[in-house]
């Protein structure tokens, strides 16, 4: 299973939010830095409204949604690749994860201390990137160092790689990240061996105030970051506000629906920033459903039809016919698979179909 890091400097509500993420109140949330120190782990069920929908047209009582891990991961500080805080086993932890979530505080509190002494996000931001470049340049240099000999002797791999490495060497000693780096597929499947910090999805979680999450968009803090990750980093922000997300925690989800109402909000954050991360993680899903149950599969963007069939079991891949499918949408327009199969909109695929997002399934195979 996919692994997301929640990161960030300290005390700017990583566990907090990894505790609202995960229902629980594993992770310990304090006012003093490094009060994580190994980090927490916990599996988060990915919000989907589609399953309920399904739900009524199978007729049945079992709803199973995808789910991916999350882990809370301790504070880092500046300095951190020569060691500071916690230093390279914080970097240890992050090389683990599959994308990163890095949590910046966008709101005042005098009682919250910051390790820096006063709030700013597009700061905090540089200084977690700056020391995970710092951590890359280190790796890349010294792997180019164990190359080179094979690349005198003209060994067409090393070659190859060391073309990868001096881009990348190059753009990071530049302040830019491995993951913008401009590289082909090929050099891109390359520099993913090499395992760099910066090169993994990130995802940036603004963490507002309860009272401000109704009208986020006109916090200064959350305009900064939201422009400067769009600018700098090519990367999506959301806003959370972790303490409120973590009080809901405690409550019924009527109970919490209702609360999220009277402060003007629709829809838990938490259930957008889990979203958001499936898909940074290249995630997408398909159904299958009966009356048995209802089930949400989880692939990579761009899987076919049998290695979504391998999801269920090794065999079901291994001896794939077909795979009778409908659209999502198709289906609920329809109301039934009949009424689907009746309209030409339930169709038979092949080995070679590339499995669409909400694609409710059914395999054929034989063994």
């Amino acid at each position: 299973m996919l692994r997301a890091g929640i990161v960030g400097l300290p005390n700017v509500g990583k566990s907090t939010l990894f505790n609202a993420v995960t229902r629980t109140r594993k992770a310990e949330a304090a006012n003093y830095p490094f009060c994580t120190i190994d980090p927490n782990v916990g599996m988060v069920t990915v919000p989907d409204a589609r399953l309920a929908v399904l739900q009524k047209i199978a007729k049945t009582n079992v709803l199973i949604p995808a789910a991916i891990e999350f882990v809370d991961i301790a504070g880092l500080v500046k300095g951190a690749s020569q060691g500071e805080g916690l230093g390279n086993k914080f970097l240890s932890h992050i090389r683990e994860v599959d994308a990163i979530v890095q949590v910046v505080r966008c709101f005042e509190d005098a009682d919250i201390h910051h390790v820096s002494g006063t709030v700013d996000p597009v700061r905090d931001i540089e200084v977690i990137n700056t020391e995970l470049m710092l951590a890359d340049f280190d790796t890349v240099s010294r792997r180019r160092e164990r190359v080179s000999k094979d690349v005198k002797r003209g060994d067409k791999t090393a070659v190859a790689e060391e073309a990868v490495l001096a881009k990348l060497e190059e753009a990071l000693g530049k302040g830019k990240p491995a993951l913008i780096v401009d590289l082909t597929p090929e050099e891109r499947a390359v520099a993913a061996t090499f395992y760099l910090l910066s090169d993994k999805p990130t995802l940036f979680a603004c963490n507002v105030r309860e009272g401000e999450l109704s009208h986020a968009d006109a916090n200064p803090y959350v305009k900064k970051v939201q422009e400067y990750v769009n600018t700098h980093l090519s990367c999506e922000a959301v806003v959370i506000s972790a303490q409120l997300e973590s009080d809901l925690v405690d409550l019924s989800p009527e109970e919490a629906l209702e609360f999220l109402k009277e402060l003007g909000v629709d829809e838990s954050g938490v259930g957008a920033l889990i979203r958001a991360t499936y898909h940074l993680l290249g995630l997408r899903t398909y159904f299958t459903a009966g009356e048995k149950e209802v089930r949400a599969w989880t692939i990579h963007a761009g899987d076919t039809a049998p290695k979504a069939a391998g999801v269920i079991h090794s065999d079901f891949e291994r001896g794939f016919i077909k795979a009778e499918t409908v659209a999502y949408d198709d289906l609920v327009r329809c109301g039934s698979i009949a009424a689907a199969r009746s309209e030409g909109l339930y169709r038979m695929e092949g080995k070679d179909y590339v499995v669409a997002d909400g694609d409710v399934m059914l395999f054929k195979f034989a063994v």
